[in-house]
């Protein structure tokens, strides 16, 4: 089992002790660091400032909304800090939600799958660089010739020359759909919500994608990065009761009540009274109330919570489930050192 330091997003400000998260991440032997974006802070330049002072650890994005850049904009960002860390970047993308889509992009969230093939697709294009790009679309059209164009459009090459023509690409994936498609055509799977206990349903679908033909990879050299909130301690019950309202704010505050993704993962676990109640509750904006819906087994399925020898036989049971890599987040460079510990020995 790997570990990746989740940085996430930034809040109202970014945050200070990043840089020291950072360097122990590396010392203590953590294979990645990644940084993610929602409407606020961007993702690629915290790993440029801050990975600037690392040597080893990959850095990657967790993830890029493919709505935030056209295709061959996240293949120029790509290459970048690519040719910056040494080749050390792994490509995260993922849809988001059409709230964000929608609401902070412009831009229209119908089609995600499609639109997510077309876009790795392109940007696949632009790291190879074997010819001028070009893209037929219908969602990213190279040469663009639609309404509005000039018709001077060229196709072109990157002027840079990438540094590792095959950048890996991971995707976020939360559905049936999706998952396969991650499977069929990127090199990693970004797995949030991740249910030991569901490993078989995962593996169906992944197996889906992997039989398809062209599929880049095998089970054997395909990674499953989870995220997962790795909680070293001897009262376990606080630690669940802490994290609940964490669950009821993904549940029921992250996605319109029409499409929330979060729900749409708990209920499959077979929490759908549970996910429906905490969502009316946390609307109407009752918060207490809706974490107090949440029960334990909720927050347990999809996170490692208890002393350290439960700790290290759960990351086991996670990996005998498929998972190549736990994604944590850390509060200090102790806590760093801890999970370290726990979990690499």
């Amino acid at each position: 089992m790997k570990l990746g330091l989740q940085l996430g997003y930034w809040g109202a400000q970014p945050p200070a002790n990043a840089p020291e998260l950072i360097a122990a991440a590396e010392a203590e032997g953590f294979d990645a660091v990644f940084a993610a974006e929602s409407w606020g802070s961007d993702a690629f330049t915290p790993l440029a400032w801050w990975g600037s002072s690392t040597d080893r650890v990959r850095l990657g994005t967790s993830v890029v909304q493919i709505s935030a850049r056209t295709p061959t904009s996240t293949a120029m960002h790509a290459l970048t800090l690519d040719h910056l860390s040494g080749g050390r970047a792994i490509l995260g993308l993922g849809v988001s939600g059409p709230q964000v889509v929608e609401g902070w992009y412009g831009q229209p969230f119908t089609k995600p799958l499609a639109r997510t093939r077309e876009y790795v697709s392109i940007v696949r294009k632009v790291l190879s660089r074997r010819e001028p790009v070009t893209s037929d679309g219908p969602h990213f059209p190279l040469p663009y010739t639609g309404p509005g164009s000039t018709g001077l459009g060229k196709p072109l090459k990157p002027i840079t020359h990438p540094l590792r023509p095959d950048i890996p690409i991971w995707l976020g994936a939360e559905g049936p759909k999706n998952v396969a498609l991650t499977a069929e055509i990127a090199d990693g799977w970004l797995a949030i919500y991740y249910s030991p206990r569901l490993a078989p349903m995962y593996n169906e679908w992944l197996d889906e994608g992997f039989a398809r033909p062209g599929a880049r990879r095998t089970r054997e050299d395909f990674e499953v990065a989870a995220t997962c909130q790795v909680i070293v301690t001897d009262d376990r019950d606080a630690a669940i009761a802490g994290l609940k309202p964490i669950t009821a704010l993904y549940v029921g505050g992250m996605g319109a009540p029409e499409l929330n993704f979060h729900a749409q993962v708990y209920t499959r676990m077979g929490y759908g009274e549970q996910v429906e109640e905490i969502g009316r509750l946390f609307r109407a904006g009752r918060k207490d109330e809706a974490a107090a819906v949440v029960p334990d087994e909720m927050v347990t399925e999809t996170m490692i919570i208890g002393n350290v020898d439960e700790v290290r036989a759960d990351v086991k049971r996670w990996a005998d489930a498929g998972v190549t890599m736990l994604l944590v987040s850390c509060r200090d460079a102790d806590h760093v050192r801890e999970l370290s510990s726990a979990v690499l020995g």
